[in-house]
C-alpha cells in the first residue's frame, strides 16, 4: 500500500512545537487568535448551524455531528465546539501541541479526542466528518492543493468545510507581520512567511480544484 502524501512542512511546524506551551495564555503568542476568536467562533457555529439546520439557542445543538480542527493547536477551536455538543478530533502536526490541548481539556471537564496526525493520514485511514475546521493552516503546509484535497477527502456527503487563511495583500503584511511580529512582539520573529498568504481567489481556485 502507498504511504500516504505528507504536506507537513517540518520548519513550519518547528516554529509551533516551540510556542506550543503558550497556547492559553491570553497574554502570551497566541494573543491574536484569543483576540480573534470571539468573531471567528460566532461565524463558524453560525455555518454550522445553518447548514445543518440546528438552533444555537437550545442545548447540546451540535449533538450528532463528528468535527474535525485540521491544525487544532491547544484546542481554542475544538473545545467549543465539544461544549456545543459536538463529537470533536482535534489534529494537529506539532505533537506538542496535543498533551496541552488534552491537559486543558481535562481541566475544563470536556472529552475530546486530541491526536498527533495530518489531514492526509486521516483520510488514509477513512475518517468522516460532518464538518472540517481549517482555520490558518493552509498557508503553514507545504502542497496547500494536496492538503485541502485531503481535507475534502475527509467530509461525509453532504458535510461541511470552513477554511480560514491569511490573505496576501499589503494590510496582512503590516498587521500579521510588522505588527504582531515586530512592533507588539506578540509572535516570535518567522512566524509567518508572507509569501506563502493566499489571496481570496487562489483559496477559490485552490478548493475547486480539490472538489
Amino acid at each position: 500500500m502507498q504511504a500516504p502524501l505528507n504536506t507537513v512542512d517540518p520548519a513550519e511546524i518547528e516554529k509551533f512545537q516551540a510556542m506550543a506551551a503558550e497556547w492559553w495564555d491570553e497574554n502570551g503568542k497566541f494573543k491574536p487568535l484569543h483576540m480573534l476568536n470571539p468573531c471567528r467562533l460566532d461565524y463558524i457555529t453560525s455555518q454550522i448551524a445553518g447548514e445543518f439546520d440546528r438552533d444555537l439557542k437550545t442545548p447540546l445543538p451540535f449533538k450528532g455531528l463528528r468535527i474535525l480542527d485540521i491544525g487544532c493547536g491547544g484546542g481554542l477551536l475544538s473545545e467549543p465546539m465539544a461544549r456545543l455538543g459536538a463529537n470533536v478530533v482535534g489534529a494537529d502536526a506539532a505533537e506538542r501541541n496535543i498533551p496541552v490541548a488534552q491537559v486543558h481539556a481535562e481541566q475544563s471537564g470536556l472529552t475530546i479526542d486530541y491526536r498527533h496526525t495530518t489531514a492526509e493520514a486521516l483520510a488514509e485511514a477513512g475518517e468522516q466528518f460532518d464538518v472540517v475546521m481549517n482555520m490558518e493552516v493552509v498557508e503553514h503546509v507545504a502542497s496547500p492543493i494536496d492538503f485541502l484535497t485531503a481535507c475534502r477527502q475527509l467530509l461525509k456527503p453532504g458535510g461541511l468545510h470552513i477554511c480560514s487563511t491569511l490573505n496576501r495583500n499589503p494590510k496582512s503584511f503590516m498587521m500579521a507581520i510588522v505588527g504582531a511580529e515586530h512592533v507588539m512582539r506578540w509572535l516570535p520573529k518567522g512566524t509567518h512567511d508572507w509569501s506563502k498568504f493566499i489571496t481570496p481567489d487562489e483559496l477559490f481556485d485552490l478548493l475547486r480544484n480539490a472538489g
